[in-house]
Parts: structure tokens; C-alpha cells; sequence
């Protein structure tokens, strides 16, 4: 059996439907016209190699279809200048750091004049306040801190949950993103024992020793793994994203929910990507009770930002805890966390950027691209499918939608992938790398979606073409 973090190749995957001739020689064309079209970004990257690691300032950035990045010169709305003078439709909008759109007006108007009034002083602002009531309304968890990055309110997350309950281990779901977050690069093996994710860097130590991998929507794998009560906290995200979408099954949450409470395990629910599914993330959506919430990127509108959300009888617990240093041995972020400049973003974003009337649109047009690449899909007959979360949507290289992450992994299609992306990119479509999330933000147009939907058919009727 081939094990789950491996990807066939291409001739050998059950859905290939493309000759892996045809995809190669593509690829080689649309690579030759990616160099041809960026003398300036080759330029900057060939330049760049001799200073940054890889030629770029975090090393993900290495992984961009082309063999170089484009080098971005400006963004506005839905759309990104390179140095070349291209412009894109930016479906990736940052990963969903930019969710609410580039430089929109009231975002900058807002971080202008916190700027122009002290950026950050160690001591806080009134907008701290109004973030922390919106927050609350909008997850329905009462007390709120501040953080730089989701990955800063995970970790807090799990120190917190681990203090107040006495318990060292922590349970993720197999190819789960959290950051970079040591206890969540975990998967379940097929011998149903926790092993740390094939790649991993410097772990501190096996995360067997930490966390606890189960697939997601597996209840029995759920259940046998809190059933001892030594498991602090369950981190998860709502719906699976960075590996696909992968939507949770009727009734789990539910019974997630249940389990937890029945353990004596927390539950924590990270947002940072699901806020796509409304202003109030998946959690105010589905109706979810989480013990605690984390969230990042979007809220800030590009600016570094993060939160952590606790409710009322999780943050009693937490004071009761005499002997613990929070405010310094064991405290939230550093001297930047909840910095002036960035409460300013989270209030400008929340309050005028990504509101209820902005998911009114920005919702249905997703839905209009989902069910237009589902079409096309039918028309040609190829067994992939298309997922969406609120304004977000992706495509897999599978019949159906992944119900867990190893199936979800074990259908990526590297060498497709970057295919699809050039091709997006060689005539002025931006998708996130990696993977192939289209993100739709205040700024995207009818026009826009539809203009993503032309070339992704384009692509794939010259992938199918075997003449």
C-alpha cells in the first residue's frame, strides 16, 4: 500500500487522465515563455541569490512555478504590478492575509494615522478595546489578547490549555496546518501510531512524545485517542484547509464537541484561513462552541497580526492559576504583540473591510466560480472536484472531496499543479502556490471569476489535446 504522505506521479495515479508526455512538454513551453516574460524578476532573483537564502526572503517563496518568483512592484484591490509592468488578477490575495483586498482605503487611511501617532509604545490604545468587543461578538469567546501571527496564538493556545489542565498531550488531525507550530507537524501512520511529518526540521524532540494524529472526521480514532484523559486540548481547524478543503462530515463537530467535553479535553478552533467562510469565521456559521480561538493574517489586512480568544470559564481557570507567569516567564507574544499600529488594522479591517455586506459578495461570487469550474469539469468528463469555503475555493486532482488529509495529500499532483499555475500566471492570473486555493476578495469582479474560469479551461483542453 502506498503510504499517505507520498505522491504517485502522474502515470500512475487512478484519476490521471493526461499523458505525462503531453504535461512535460506543456510545462517546458510555459516555463520558456515565464522566463521570456520576466527579464526584470530574473534579474532581481539572480541578484537576490548572493544575499537572502535561496534567492528570497522565506524559503517557501522558492517554491513558485517558474523557477523564480515574480517580483511584485505594486498592489491595489484584486490586482498585483510586477517589476515588468504585468498585471495579475490576484485570486491568492497573500494567502488570505490580503482577503480584504491590497492598500484598500480605509486600511490605509487608518494605519497612516496611527503612524503619524506612534507606532508602538508598550502600552495600549482604545482601538485594543474595539477589536476586543468585535472579536467576542463575532466568535462568541468573551476575552481576547494579541498576538503577531496565528502561529504565536497557537502556541499560546496550547501552553494555556496544557497549564490549566494538568495534561502534557495535544491531538491534531493528519496533515493539519497550524504554522509553525512543533506539536502540529504530526500524522497517523497506517500502523495507527503518531509519527512526525515526513520533512520536518529540528523537531525538539519526536512529536509522538506531544501530540496525538487522527484523521479528521474519523470518530472512533477521535474517541480512542481522548478516552485516556491525558490530552489538553484538541487545535483544529473548523474545515481542513492548506491541503485542500476538506469539509467536515454532518454531525461531527457535534460530536467533536461532545467527545471533548466528555474527556475533559479543550477545544481549540483556528480561524486563521475558515475566516473565509463569514465575518464570524466557521464558529459563528456552524454554530460552534469552542473553548478557545486563534486567528491571524486577514484580520490585520497585511499588517502583522494576531488574536487569541478564550471564554469565560476558560480565562477563570486561567487566573486561578497562582504559580503561573503569564504576563512574563509564560506570556503571550513579545514586546511587538498587540502593537498600536497593528490594533489600528485589526479595527479597520473588521470595521469597514471584511463586514457581513462584504461576505454578501464576496460569498455568492465563489459560488459562482465553484459551480463554473464544476461545469467545465462535467463537460469534459474529468474525475477532479472542486471545494469551497465561503469565499474560497479549490480544485483536487480526485473524483470526490477528501474527507481526511492523508487522502487529501496523497491525491496532489505536483507536476500538474505548476502546469495549471504557469499557465494562470503566463496570461495574468495569480493562484496560491502549492496548492490551488482561489480566493475572492471585496475588489474581485464577475469579470475576474470568469476571466480565471476561461483559462482554466484553456489549460486543460491543451492538456487533453493529444494531437
Amino acid at each position: 500500500m502506498t503510504s499517505p504522505t507520498q505522491t504517485l506521479p502522474a502515470s500512475q495515479r487512478p484519476y490521471a487522465t493526461y499523458s505525462p508526455v503531453r504535461l512535460q512538454e506543456l510545462t517546458e513551453r510555459e516555463t520558456l515563455g515565464f522566463v521570456e516574460l520576466h527579464p526584470g524578476s530574473r534579474r532581481l532573483h539572480q541578484r537576490a541569490l548572493k544575499s537572502l537564502v535561496s534567492g528570497v526572503p522565506m524559503p517557501w517563496m522558492a517554491r513558485w512555478a517558474g523557477g523564480f518568483p515574480i517580483y511584485a512592484a505594486h498592489a491595489a484591490g484584486a490586482r498585483i504590478t510586477d517589476v515588468d509592468g504585468h498585471s495579475y488578477l490576484d485570486f491568492c490575495l497573500g494567502d488570505t492575509g490580503a482577503m480584504g483586498g491590497h492598500s484598500p482605503q480605509a486600511l490605509v487611511r487608518a494605519t497612516q494615522h496611527r503612524i503619524a501617532d506612534g507606532i508602538t509604545m508598550m502600552l495600549p490604545t482604545e482601538d485594543a478595546i474595539w477589536v476586543g468587543e468585535e472579536l467576542a461578538r463575532r466568535f462568541g469567546v468573551s476575552s481576547w489578547q494579541f498576538t503577531l501571527t496565528a502561529t504565536d496564538s497557537n502556541r499560546c493556545a496550547l501552553r494555556l490549555c496544557r497549564q490549566i489542565t494538568g495534561r502534557r498531550k495535544v491531538l491534531v488531525f493528519s496533515y493539519c496546518y497550524h504554522g509553525t507550530v512543533d506539536e502540529a507537524f504530526a500524522i497517523r501512520g497506517h500502523d495507527g501510531v503518531t509519527h512526525a511529518r515526513a520533512g520536518n526540521v529540528g523537531a525538539p524532540i519526536d512529536p509522538s512524545e506531544t501530540t496525538r494524529a487522527v484523521e479528521f472526521n474519523d470518530l472512533e480514532q477521535l474517541e480512542q485517542a481522548l478516552a485516556d484523559a491525558t490530552v489538553a486540548c484538541v487545535l483544529t481547524e473548523p474545515a481542513m484547509t492548506n491541503v485542500g478543503i476538506v469539509l467536515p462530515q454532518p454531525g461531527y463537530h457535534e460530536a467533536l464537541r461532545k467527545l471533548t467535553r466528555r474527556y475533559g479535553t479543550l477545544l481549540i478552533l483556528d480561524e486563521t484561513h475558515t475566516f473565509s467562510a463569514g465575518p464570524g469565521g466557521c464558529t459563528r456559521a456552524w454554530g460552534l462552541e469552542p473553548d478557545v480561538v486563534t486567528i491571524g493574517k486577514a484580520i490585520g489586512g497585511g499588517i502583522p497580526s494576531g488574536a487569541i480568544g478564550v471564554s469565560a470559564e476558560v480565562l477563570e481557570r486561567v487566573l486561578s492559576q497562582c504559580d503561573a507567569d503569564y504576563e512574563d516567564t509564560g506570556g503571550v507574544g513579545g514586546t511587538l504583540a498587540g502593537n498600536a499600529l497593528s490594533v489600528a488594522a485589526m479595527r479597520a479591517t473588521l470595521e469597514h473591510l471584511l463586514t457581513a455586506e462584504k461576505y454578501a459578495v464576496m460569498i455568492p461570487l465563489a459560488t459562482r466560480l465553484r459551480e463554473g469550474l464544476e461545469s467545465l469539469l462535467a463537460a469534459r468528463a474529468l474525475p477532479w472536484n472542486v471545494t469551497q469555503l465561503g469565499c474560497r475555493a479549490e480544485y483536487r486532482f480526485q473524483p470526490t472531496p477528501a474527507t481526511n488529509g492523508s487522502s487529501a495529500h496523497a491525491a496532489g499532483d505536483p507536476a500538474l499543479e505548476a502546469y495549471l499555475h504557469l499557465y494562470l500566471l503566463n496570461r495574468g492570473v495569480l493562484i496560491t502556490p502549492f496548492h490551488n486555493m482561489v480566493l475572492i476578495s471585496p475588489d474581485t469582479s464577475v469579470a475576474d471569476v470568469e476571466r480565471h474560469n476561461e483559462l482554466f479551461a484553456a489549460a486543460v483542453d491543451e492538456l487533453l489535446d493529444t494531437r
